[in-house]
């Protein structure tokens, strides 16, 4: 059938429409449905392949991103070198996932022509660089970031309505990272109206035009009336907007979530043993880019970043060097685990390298990302958010962030990957794991 209805919370639901689904990708594979506290928008889909809410197996988060170059590969008339019905036999079969993705690193697409990738924080920052990873030639990534860095402007900035966190920003540590006039490809996990990617082709276009952009993501929900605008916007700028999507279609919303305020902890029962904890220096590896921020209290944070996770923007001739970062850190922090099940997981924008790491840190390894967008959990087979944790960003203590669906006795071992913060700045990031019941805590620090 190509409708579905969602009951997500109380009288709150969604049916959806599917439209398009070029890779008969199951739905079920994609997202579950979940209450978002969040006044402009009640509902969530939670994506199983992101990496953000719901743990994954690394690899099949990775080859989201490829399938989205595939698909842009397919739509330009590029070389296809590998096999799209494969990567999607790893996104359904996460067992088959880290042989597969193997070999689409070893078979990278000729990019067509040269393209500009650009993927949205937070959730879309690995999703993004994993699409530009699976291409090989003239082609440039860089994500957009929350944070409001001391030394430098931003070189765009747009907002992004229905988010938490509306500002999005962008530092390319070259002055002509912009110029040109290849297509920029925006990267996003979900669109539901459109309204943050018009925004950004608007600033981008009126400081670096060019003639075509792209949008690529893993749903396309916008409606008929999206789509016109869409359409007015290629009128007004003379540009062509293609939207490319795993699964496009169309939503009606109906009813409220009951009683939906803001949820920290989750109400389970406390651990009756403090976790051991490990702290690792993993930046030796790293090259890093000397810039500071500063934080919504006025607060200047000096530690510096790394210079390879896309914020500061990437070229293909970077890749290899990222690779070869990502290999050692692995095999350190490889010979460091206690064995058994492991989740390592990203804090906010910090998602794509540690996803890699995870990836060639050995069997039994899943991967997720802490959020600053706050959920509503309930335990249900079908609900996507069975439990939620809150703490204070490492960076800014005004911050509230979340993890999410980790039960007490679930992993032997978790590995946290922290950007800049030290370990001063971890308190409240800390007791939230020590009361998932964790036996061994291990903080990858990056400075």
């Amino acid at each position: 059938m190509n409708r579905r209805l969602y009951k997500i919370l109380g009288d709150l639901e969604v049916e959806i429409e599917i439209l398009d689904n070029p890779f008969q990708l199951p739905l079920e594979a994609l997202f579950q449905m979940a209450a978002r506290i969040n006044k402009k928008r009640s509902f969530l889909f939670v994506s199983k392949v992101l990496g953000k809410h719901i743990p994954v197996v690394p690899e099949v988060s990775l080859l989201s991103g490829a399938a989205l170059a595939y698909l842009y590969q397919k739509h330009y008339g590029g070389e296809i070198t590998g096999d799209m019905a494969e990567i999607v036999r790893g996104i359904v079969n996460p067992q088959e996932a880290a042989a597969i993705y193997r070999r689409v690193k070893a078979n990278l697409l000729p990019i067509p022509e040269p393209a500009l990738f650009i993927g949205f924080a937070e959730t879309a920052t690995a999703l993004g660089h994993s699409m530009y990873d699976a291409f090989t030639g003239p082609a440039k990534y860089i994500h957009t970031t929350r944070d409001a860095l001391v030394e430098s402007g931003p070189a765009l900035t747009f907002e992004e309505e229905h988010s938490h966190a509306t500002a999005h920003r962008c530092y390319p540590s070259e002055v002509d990272f912009f110029r040109g006039d290849e297509p920029v490809v925006l990267v996003d996990d979900e669109i539901t109206t459109g309204k943050t990617a018009i925004n950004i082709i608007r600033d981008l276009h009126q400081k670096h035009p060019r003639s075509r952009y792209v949008l690529a993501s893993l749903l396309d929900w916008r409606s008929g009336e999206d789509i016109a605008r869409f359409k007015e916007t290629e009128a007004e700028l003379k540009v062509t907007i293609d939207c490319l999507s795993l699964v496009r279609g169309q939503i009606k919303v109906g009813g409220t979530a009951p009683g939906l305020e803001r949820r920290g902890e989750s109400a389970m029962s406390k651990p009756s043993k403090e976790p051991q904890i490990y702290h690792y220096e993993a930046g030796g590896f790293f090259s890093h880019v000397p810039f500071s921020s500063v934080n919504s209290a006025g607060e200047v944070n000096t530690k510096p970043y790394l210079a390879f996770t896309g914020r500061f923007g990437l070229k293909g001739t970077d890749n290899e060097k990222l690779d070869q970062m990502i290999s050692q850190t692995a095999a350190l922090l490889k010979s460091k685990r206690a064995g058994g099940k492991t989740l390592c997981m990203g804090t906010g924008e910090f998602m794509y390298i540690p996803m890699r790491i995870a990836a060639e840190m050995g069997d039994e390894v899943y991967y997720q990302s802490s959020t600053r967008s706050p959920i509503h959990p309930f335990d249900n087979a079908t609900y996507g958010i069975k439990n939620a944790y809150s703490f204070d960003y490492p960076d800014d203590a005004e911050i509230g962030y979340f993890f999410y669906n980790i039960s007490e006795g679930q992993y032997n071992e978790i590995f946290v990957f922290v950007e800049r913060s030290h370990q001063a700045g971890l308190e409240s990031y800390a007791n939230a794991l020590k009361s998932t019941g964790v036996p061994a805590l291990h903080f990858v620090h990056f400075n």
